[in-house]
């Protein structure tokens, strides 16, 4: 049999599950106002890079210690292309330490990018990205470090970490670094709370490269996911009242 008749409302549901995501994200290339809850960590962005201008100091980023392999290393190194647009517009200080190879080589290309695309290619340095070791505690001591010697105004902690995330936190705390720190990793959120100025919690750190760039695709969907979520959660509440009360049809629906 090429066709399963038992899942066809599971078919229905991508079907329509995807059509509303293409929804939004012809809303939003058709310059319609997407509206997304703002984030404080978000708006800290500009404040953070201005106040190292103000300061004279650097902006130390730090895409994370793992490899392009993980989304979240990824994201971190597409909110460094939006964070380079700031630190070239106000001519601030960049330094990117990186813990991988193909991170490095990632991260500088989408610098120059950003560099090129504010009209100041003369201020980019490609030793503004380097690399240091892949070892996690060798690294977070090398970073560590930058922080003491350099003592940067403005530092961003946006990627993978793991046990070295309070390590990094609390010595850019020590120099009185407004910090901001973004990860998706639930085990290290409540030490990036503790000890940084902001922090981009799960999917408003994955969100934030829509929110910074305001990409049609991006922004639209983001807002078709969360009117999924939405109808997610209102379907298993309407599953559990009738389940209550007894009645079995809701979830003969679905095929449960």
């Amino acid at each position: 049999m090429w066709f399963n008749t038992k899942r066809i409302v599971r078919f229905i549901t991508m079907i329509l599950f995807s059509g509303i995501i293409l929804y939004y994200i012809r809303k939003a290339r058709q310059m319609k106002e997407i509206y997304l809850r703002p984030i404080a960590g978000l708006k800290a962005f500009e404040e953070a890079v201005g106040r190292a201008t103000e300061m004279g100091k650097s902006v130390l980023y730090v895409p994370g210690i793992m490899d392009l392999d993980q989304v979240e290393t990824i994201s971190g190194v597409i909110i460094l292309g939006h964070v380079a647009k700031m630190t070239a517009r106000y001519e601030a200080s960049l330094n990117v330490p990186v813990s991988r190879s193909l991170v490095m080589e990632a991260s500088r290309e989408i610098v120059h990018e950003s560099y090129l695309s504010e009209g100041r290619p003369d201020l980019f340095n490609p030793d503004m990205v380097h690399y240091y070791t892949d070892d996690q505690f060798a690294f977070a001591a090398a970073v560590d470090g930058i922080m003491l010697r350099e003592k940067p105004a403005a530092v961003f902690l946006q990627g993978k970490f793991y046990a070295e995330s309070l390590i990094l936190a609390e010595t850019g705390n020590s120099i009185g670094a407004i910090q901001i720190a973004g990860t998706g990793s639930p085990s290290q959120i409540p030490f990036f709370v503790t000890a940084c100025d902001y922090t981009l919690i799960g999917e408003e750190f994955f969100a934030a490269s829509a929110y910074l760039g305001k990409d049609p695709k991006l922004l639209g969907s983001i807002k078709g996911q969360d009117i999924i979520k939405g109808a997610i959660m209102i379907t298993i509440l309407l599953g559990v009242i009738f389940e209550s009360l007894g009645f079995t049809f809701f979830k003969d629906i679905f095929n449960l």
